[in-house]
């Protein structure tokens, strides 16, 4: 008895040593920040040097009519998909120090972009030490799952979602004496956010996956309201992309309907894993 109280005496003690206070936490989270912003000023450094590279043959390739997926559509969608084939929009700058301020802005969101399965892994290290090996085996994956479906979704915001939602805003004429001048910053502001939005929308799997985890939603649920959830991804679709055109509204509303199937395939129903 008295080697089985002195054990756990000595656990004790262990775990109290090795309890961290407030503010050793706060200190781990102020490094992982630290070599956060090194990475992404490191990266910035790169993106920044490349940007005129870059802003000509990807920032700006949506702008003309040679953008790879206007072609394609040209290509096999005759007859089904109209594409204008003198699409050609400048862009113009009024400001004096925007196109300086422009190269910054965009080389920092490249930069956070590339960075974000670093980010990602410096939040992971941050939260593992206050984690049960069970949780640990369910988040790990589901964090790196997520970095996928984030890329994903970028890269559908800026194959689809963007060029299409600038094409038919570009096209649109309330007047025939109204003659469109595309900002600069009106363009990057909408640029960034189309494809940023698109690559949060992609997280819906995971999120649902987590909330399941705590039990907030359930899978029979999701099944259940399924029809209101696809009035809903519609809605959401048109608010996305402010096109008549029902080819351009399918475009964004089947990824988001497969996503909520997906969801659903990914969400534990924590009644039936009971029973079970």
């Amino acid at each position: 008895m008295e080697i089985e109280d002195k054990s756990k005496a000595e656990q004790q003690e262990e775990e109290q040593e090795g309890a961290m206070s407030f503010w050793d936490h706060l200190e781990i989270l102020r490094w992982a920040l630290f070599r956060s912003a090194c990475v992404l000023a490191v990266i910035m450094v790169g993106t920044f040097i490349a940007m005129p590279y870059i802003f000509d043959r990807f920032i700006l390739a949506p702008t003309s009519n040679e953008f790879f997926v206007y072609r394609w559509l040209n290509s096999i969608g005759k007859g089904v998909v109209k594409l204008s084939t003198d699409f050609d929009v400048q862009i113009i700058n009024i400001n004096v120090a925007s196109q300086f301020m422009t190269h910054i802005s965009t080389s920092i969101s490249l930069a956070a972009v590339i960075a974000f399965p670093y980010f990602i892994w410096e939040i992971w290290k941050f939260i593992e030490p206050a984690l049960f090996e069970d949780e640990i085996k369910h988040l790990r994956p589901a964090f790196f799952g997520g970095t996928i479906m984030f890329y994903i979704g970028c890269a559908i915001g800026y194959t689809l979602v963007f060029p299409f939602t600038f094409r038919f805003l570009v096209e649109y004429n309330l007047s025939p004496n109204i003659t469109n001048q595309i900002n600069l910053q009106s363009y990057i502001d909408n640029f960034t956010m189309l494809i940023l939005v698109m690559g949060i929308v992609f997280e819906m799997p995971l999120l649902a996956w987590l909330l399941s985890l705590f039990g907030i939603i359930r899978k029979s649920f999701l099944r259940e309201h399924k029809r209101h959830a696809v009035v809903i991804l519609l809605i959401s679709a048109a608010i996305i992309t402010p096109s008549g055109d029902p080819f351009t509204l399918m475009l964004v509303f089947i990824p988001l309907y497969l996503l909520y199937e997906m969801s659903i395939l990914v969400v534990r129903d924590k009644k039936r894993e009971e029973e079970d």
